[in-house]
């Protein structure tokens, strides 16, 4: 179904971020089928489990996308389905979230175990300053923070904490290496949350997929210029169909 794309959110957002880029990609094509599916409400941080979830109720044979972390669960779901995925796009999607030796463009593990303990106390205030942190580098960051907080769901602190565990164990180099079909990873230079750096790092791992970096942008970019990433995907989408 090369005329279907399925868009997964990233942690604790839910889909609402990714509504005007799923308007803006059907304003450029009626016949562009585009599903976004949230992210499993699991309590468990173990991702052969989000994986059979994912696996279980998205469709096969259709394009595999998704923002941040959505993007990380798309590049496993997409080594895994192998030919059965039509081909994979990342938005601010860091193959590692948090740092480690062989990938430093990430989050410091210092950082990511103090937001995993403030979630754990206070998910609420968690929340709040992440949709600050995805809105930092945008063009309006005070107006998209609350944007985002408005439209996200109630989610119970243990869903909410494992998703950060699994965010922090994910690595997705070895995924994406596998993969064969088309790739697309779209970064920001401004993201208060992936390193800019770590587009460079991910183009010198796999020189043969096509990677964008968004200079003026942050985490929050889909939301911020919906149109001019919609235009990025169909482009990607209708170069990679007539291969």
């Amino acid at each position: 179904m090369r005329n279907r794309l399925i868009l997964l959110p990233g942690w604790g957002l839910g889909v609402s971020p990714l509504q005007p880029l799923a308007a803006a990609l059907h304003g450029l094509d009626e016949y562009l089928q585009i599903d976004i599916e949230p992210l499993p409400a699991l309590e468990s941080s173990d991702l052969g489990e989000w994986l059979d979830e994912l696996d279980s109720i998205l469709p096969q044979d259709a394009w595999l996308g998704g923002w941040s972390l959505g993007g990380m669960l798309a590049s496993e779901l997409a080594a895994r389905r192998g030919d059965r995925c039509c081909g994979l796009l990342t938005l601010a999607s860091n193959p590692c979230f948090v740092a480690r030796e062989q990938w430093p463009s990430a989050m410091a593990d210092d950082t990511f175990a103090a937001f995993l303990a403030g979630c754990q106390a206070d998910p609420r205030a968690t929340l709040k300053r992440f949709s600050l942190l995805c809105a930092q580098g945008c063009e309006d960051p005070r107006g998209l923070s609350r944007r985002l907080r408005a439209g996200a769901p109630q989610t119970t602190e243990p869903v909410l904490v494992d998703g950060l565990q699994l965010l922090a164990q994910l690595d997705t180099r070895p995924a994406l290496q596998a993969y064969r079909g088309p790739q697309l990873h779209l970064f920001a230079g401004l993201d208060g949350l992936v390193p800019a750096e770590a587009a460079g790092d991910l183009l010198a791992l796999l020189p043969d997929i096509e990677i964008g970096l968004i200079e003026q942008a942050g985490h929050g970019f889909l939301l911020d210029d919906p149109h001019g990433v919609a235009g990025a995907i169909q482009a990607f989408l209708h170069e990679s169909g007539d291969d």
